[in-house]
């Protein structure tokens, strides 16, 4: 009864790093999908790492999305001590305008460009190729920015930022919220 109440505690988890091996589960499992016990444990042990993964993908997004968002708030806050705690010290920003690409990299000027751009501190929160992002839009509804975010290791290490009227109307962006 021991098992089956931490298991309870751990959820599926559990469940996949404990019946099958110590209940001797493989080979009565094996007999229903028609595999051999090793089978069936090369199984099991995929599946804890699906599992896993699947945990830990979810645990950072939703800590880039935190990370992110406080960048926005310190951007939107002029709060220039927070920008820097949240930026990596060498973090790179590149920004497509009209005609061309502008980069900056350190996290000081990084921080100082984002005291410019807190406008878009005010945009919606958004998916950029699997990335966090923001989407703003001009009041006639047409898109003004668009930002995808890199973070690693709790900190932001790239920032795209796209403004070119051109290359946004080219874009499939959702229309305005």
């Amino acid at each position: 009864m021991r098992q089956v109440n931490r298991w309870r505690h751990r959820g599926w988890q559990g469940v996949l790093d404990h019946a099958p091996d110590e209940l001797g589960f493989h080979g009565e499992i094996g007999t229903i999908l028609g595999r051999s016990t090793d089978a069936t444990k090369m199984l099991t042990s995929r599946a804890r790492r699906k599992v896993r993964a699947v945990r830990h993908a979810a645990r950072d997004r939703q800590q880039q999305r935190e990370v992110v968002g406080a960048f926005l708030a310190a951007a939107r806050e002029g709060r220039f001590e927070r920008l820097l705690e949240v930026l990596h010290p060498e973090v790179e920003f590149t920004v497509h305008i009209l005609g061309g690409r502008f980069v900056t990299i350190g996290a000081t000027e990084v921080a100082g460009r984002a005291r410019e751009a807190s406008g878009v501190a005010h945009g919606h929160a958004a998916i950029v190729n699997g990335r966090p992002g923001v989407i703003a839009w001009n009041e006639d509804g047409t898109p003004l920015s668009l930002l995808a975010f890199t973070v690693a290791d709790g900190r932001i290490t790239e920032i795209t930022a796209v403004v070119d009227p051109v290359e946004l109307a080219l874009m499939d962006l959702p229309d305005p919220v």
